[in-house]
């Protein structure tokens, strides 16, 4: 009888095991290790000074700690590749924005899919607007629209911070969606797009309000709409441009996912903290700081909006060369 002891055990561990009733000392509560939270941006920007209060405050939350990974490069491809190679545990997520969207459609030479990563939560997104040199004609989207209509194609160009940017896909949504033909000039950056506008020498710019402001305030510039798809609550007194053009939405989205294969439970888990974060009322505050609108969504919905940005950018964009 003391020799079938051995084997009844192993027989009743077995069977545990198959109904799920691993013992609790054995089961490990999340994150059991360091975090490593990759982005692909270089330090020292607004993404990194998003990441690292994200990171602070998800130290705090799981008592582990939060390490920032910067993987600049590629067009942020290979911080994006990072993560979509990771292991699906949990323990290394990604701080990414709109370029993983429009990189999507516009190129074809990418070493991950957006299938390989795995949406997480969304935190929200600056509030980008097209501004024009105060003496610019139109004051509005629909009298830039009769203005543009009016002139040669090309006649009037818009600035952005560089070709596959938010900023330039706004514009190319603006020409489709409206029917005119604006000529983007993109730039390295936007101070340099600034100075050309209230110079004379651009009509038009999309751009990040934030850094813009103190232009708008001092009376240089002005805006002739934002590209949300609702008036900003940041800046109400603008209206959106899909006031004119209804269903108009272009936005320079910050959004947190992880590779594909994560654990279901984990996946929630993850997309709940950073949830609870983003509408904590200290961290909105410091989100609106920066020019953020908070507009956190879940990981279903996260990865739903994703897949929207996609079609809609590929009735408007144009898929770039190869990159070499």
């Amino acid at each position: 009888m003391d020799r079938m002891t051995p084997l009844l055990a192993r027989r009743t561990l077995l069977a545990m095991l198959a109904a799920g009733a691993w013992p609790a000392f054995a089961q490990q509560k999340f994150p059991s290790r360091p975090v490593k939270l990759i982005l692909p941006q270089p330090p020292g920007g607004a993404a990194d000074r998003l990441a690292r209060m994200f990171a602070d405050k998800l130290e705090a939350q799981w008592k582990q700690p939060v390490v920032l990974d910067h993987r600049p490069g590629g067009g942020v491809v290979i911080g994006t590749q990072a993560l979509a190679r990771s292991q699906p545990d949990g323990h290394t997520i990604g701080l990414l924005g709109s370029s993983l969207s429009i990189n999507a459609v516009q190129r074809k030479d990418l070493p991950y899919e957006i299938k390989d990563l795995q949406p997480l939560a969304r935190v929200g997104y600056y509030t980008v607007a097209l501004v024009a040199a105060a003496n610019f004609p139109a004051s509005d989207i629909k009298s830039l629209v009769a203005l543009a209509k009016s002139k040669p194609a090309n006649t009037i160009s818009f600035g952005s911070n560089g070709i596959g940017t938010s900023a330039h896909v706004a514009g190319e949504m603006l020409n489709h969606m409206a029917g005119v033909e604006l000529q983007h000039v993109p730039y390295n950056g936007a101070a340099k797009m600034y100075t050309d506008i209230i110079g004379g020498v651009l009509p038009l710019g999309f751009s990040v309000v934030s850094s813009a402001e103190q232009f708008i305030k001092g009376g240089q510039m002005k805006v002739l709409g934002v590209t949300s798809a609702k008036r900003s609550p940041l800046y109400p007194q603008w209206p959106a441009i899909s006031e004119t053009l209804p269903g108009f939405e272009a936005v320079n989205w910050a959004g947190f996912c992880g590779p594909a294969g994560l654990p279901r439970e984990i996946t929630q888990q993850v997309g709940n903290d950073l949830q609870a974060i983003v509408k904590d009322p200290e961290m909105t505050k410091a989100l609106a700081a920066m020019g953020i609108e908070h507009a956190p969504q879940g990981p279903a919905e996260f990865g739903e909006f994703i897949q929207s940005e996609i079609k809609r950018f590929a009735a408007v964009l144009k898929p770039l060369p190869a990159q070499k």
